[in-house]
C-alpha cells in the first residue's frame, strides 16, 4: 500500500533517478517521465525525442492521466534538465533553443500537469539554476532557461495560476550536483562543495510531506560547503 503519489519529471537523468529511487524506498507510488525509460518506476512514461512543446504536453497530459485513474498525485517534481556553455558569438540560438527544451518545456509542462492533477496543498517542485540569479555570459543559453524557470516557480505560486488550493510551490537552484558525469568532467574540482542527488530526493520528500516548507514561490538556493548542504532562499 503507497502512502502518497508523487510524478518524477526527468525520472531517468542522475537526479531524477535519485528521486525515483528515494520514493519508492519509503513506499511512494512514483511515475517517471523522460525521454528514456525507468524500469524502477511504477509507471514510466517515455516522451517522444522529435515531437513539439504542444504534442509533448498533449502525450504528457494523456498518459499521467490514464496512470493515475482518477487519484491525485502528492507531488510534481522537475528535475529535467542539462547544461551548454557559449556566448553570443557562436551557436547561440542552437544552445538556447536546446536549454528552452531541457529546461523550459519540461517545467511547463510539469505545472500543467499539476494544474490537472495535484491534490490541494500537494508540491510542485521546479529546478532553477544559481548562478542564474545573474547575468551569465559564458552559458547565455542555460541562463535564459533557468532565469525562466525561476519566473514561472513565481507565477505559479500566485493566486489563479491553476494550481489546487494551497499549492506550494518552490524551485531548487543548485550550484553543481555530484553526479558521476560532472565527477567525470571535472574530476579535480572540490566534490565538498557539490550537493549530494540523495540529499535533494530526502529534501524533496520533506516537502512532499508539509514538512520544513519554505515561502510559497521561494527559489531556494542548494549551497554546499566543506559536504554540508544549506538551503538558502533567494530575496
Amino acid at each position: 500500500m503507497s502512502v502518497g503519489r508523487v510524478l518524477i519529471y526527468g525520472g531517468k537523468g542522475a537526479l531524477g533517478a535519485a528521486c525515483v529511487s528515494h520514493f519508492k524506498d519509503n513506499n511512494y507510488w512514483v511515475g517517471s517521465i523522460d525521454l528514456n525509460e525507468n524500469d524502477r518506476a511504477d509507471v514510466s512514461i517515455v516522451v517522444p525525442r522529435d515531437s513539439s512543446w504542444i504534442e509533448q504536453e498533449q502525450e504528457v497530459l494523456g498518459k499521467v492521466n490514464d496512470a493515475l485513474q482518477n487519484n491525485k498525485l502528492d507531488a510534481v517534481i522537475c528535475v529535467a534538465g542539462g547544461w551548454a556553455g557559449g556566448n553570443a558569438e557562436k551557436d547561440l540560438a542552437k544552445n538556447a533553443d536546446l536549454m528552452w527544451r531541457q529546461s523550459v518545456w519540461t517545467s511547463t509542462i510539469s505545472a500543467t500537469v499539476a494544474a490537472h492533477h495535484l491534490k490541494p496543498g500537494g508540491l510542485l517542485a521546479l529546478t532553477g539554476a544559481q548562478p542564474a540569479l545573474k547575468g551569465t555570459p559564458g552559458m547565455i543559453g542555460y541562463g535564459l532557461a533557468k532565469a525562466a524557470v525561476h519566473q514561472l516557480t513565481r507565477s505559479m505560486a500566485g493566486n489563479n495560476s491553476g494550481l489546487p488550493d494551497g499549492a506550494f510551490v518552490v524551485s531548487i537552484l543548485p550550484v553543481t550536483l555530484d553526479t558521476p558525469m560532472n565527477r567525470k568532467w571535472m574530476p579535480k574540482a572540490d566534490f565538498t562543495t557539490w550537493t549530494p542527488l540523495n540529499e535533494i530526493a530526502g529534501v524533496f520528500h520533506k516537502w512532499t510531506k508539509g514538512e520544513q516548507r519554505k515561502k510559497n514561490g521561494a527559489l531556494v538556493q542548494l549551497i554546499t560547503k566543506d559536504g554540508i548542504t544549506q538551503l538558502v532562499e533567494t530575496d
